[in-house]
């Protein structure tokens, strides 16, 4: 769903511009309440896997194919306003490097691809997890479920910007139908990946993933005569396997963007294909950083195209990975002596 320059006219690709301003200022602020010292190094992961992830299109309808949004994802593992930033990052890198996403409608594709379906996944698994049962298995059936009705309004959202500011004289009723079927196709796959990566990650360190916090109550000792909170050694008896986890996620961002992309499907994504059909696309103009050498998800002048799609997406990993670590490190909370995880841990 990224939005190349000409879709969209400039007086409303700056309102847009500054709508995503605002809420990345937002996100800045809120992200120092989600993050810690030990789940900012998982924030950082989340946006490189995001990455990996979103080069990986896999078929949805004949001639249409579809890529994880990454929403959802990221506001389920390391919260709503670090999440917006994670998928941020993600944008702009393939903006600036990949020649991926217009430069004028970063703006537009924040707002549409990194608040929306932040803000729409994570009421909607908010909503699920306090009614349904307090056990793992919730976390991974709410993370399906909005993950699965965040892509689809994020659709919405297109369509209703398209029709304040699109540059072609369109029927918006056709628009919307297309935008709003192909991409709940897309959401199932967006829904399954969002559902087994958080399943996996709530597995083998609930602790880590933002959403999974407060689904088990302390445990309560009485020390005279009153209950206490007993401390959290949880954390403290994992503290081991968090660079574990963290290595586990690079590499596995590493072979999906640098092997197993090479494997994704060739059609045109759902709004490239809902452009080229309704005619959307007759203004694209061509992208500011289309002289970049890894444009195209390819390396300049390497000409075996496996190897420069390979060697691409590492790049593109080892960037966004780095950026984002530096990014989420600078913003962490710092713990002091009296801090323990349950103290600061929200109830589901």
């Amino acid at each position: 769903m990224h939005v190349p320059d000409g879709f969209i006219n400039a007086p409303v690709s700056a309102a847009a511009g500054v709508v995503a301003a605002g809420a990345v200022a937002v996100s800045l602020r809120g992200a120092r309440r989600e993050l810690d010292e030990r789940t900012a190094p998982l924030a950082g992961l989340v946006a490189a896997f995001i990455f990996a992830v979103q080069m990986l299109n896999f078929p949805v309808a004949a001639g249409t194919s579809g890529h994880l949004l990454g929403g959802a994802l990221a506001a389920i593992l390391v919260g709503p306003c670090t999440g917006v930033l994670c998928v941020s990052v993600v944008l702009l890198m393939q903006g600036v490097l990949f020649a991926d996403g217009g430069l004028t409608a970063l703006g537009v594709n924040i707002t549409d691809m990194a608040i929306t379906t932040t803000v729409v996944a994570y009421l909607v698994f908010r909503g699920l997890v306090k009614v349904l049962p307090r056990k793992r298995r919730s976390i991974t059936v709410a993370s399906f479920v909005a993950a699965l009705l965040s892509v689809p309004a994020a659709a919405v959202v297109f369509t209703l910007i398209y029709a304040i500011g699109g540059t072609t004289d369109v029927s918006i009723g056709k628009v919307a139908t297309a935008m709003v079927g192909v991409h709940v196709l897309i959401g199932i796959g967006e829904a399954v990946i969002t559902a087994l990566t958080v399943g996996a990650v709530v597995a083998v360190r609930p602790d880590l993933v933002y959403g999974a916090r407060g689904l088990h109550r302390p445990l309560k000792l009485r020390v005279a005569g009153e209950l206490v909170d007993a401390p959290d050694a949880a954390p403290v008896a994992a503290r081991g396997s968090h660079r574990k986890v963290w290595i586990s996620g690079l590499v596995t961002s590493l072979v999906l963007a640098g092997f197993v992309s090479f494997y994704a499907s060739a059609d045109p994504d759902g709004l490239e294909k809902v452009a080229h059909d309704k005619g959307i696309d007759k203004k694209t103009e061509k992208h500011a950083s289309d002289g970049s050498p890894l444009a195209g998800y390819g390396v300049k002048d390497v000409g075996d195209a496996r190897l420069s799609g390979g060697l691409a997406g590492v790049i593109g990993v080892g960037v966004t990975v780095v950026a984002g670590s530096g990014i989420f490190w600078v913003l962490r909370r710092r713990r002091t002596a009296d801090t323990s995880p349950s103290q600061i841990t929200e109830t589901v």
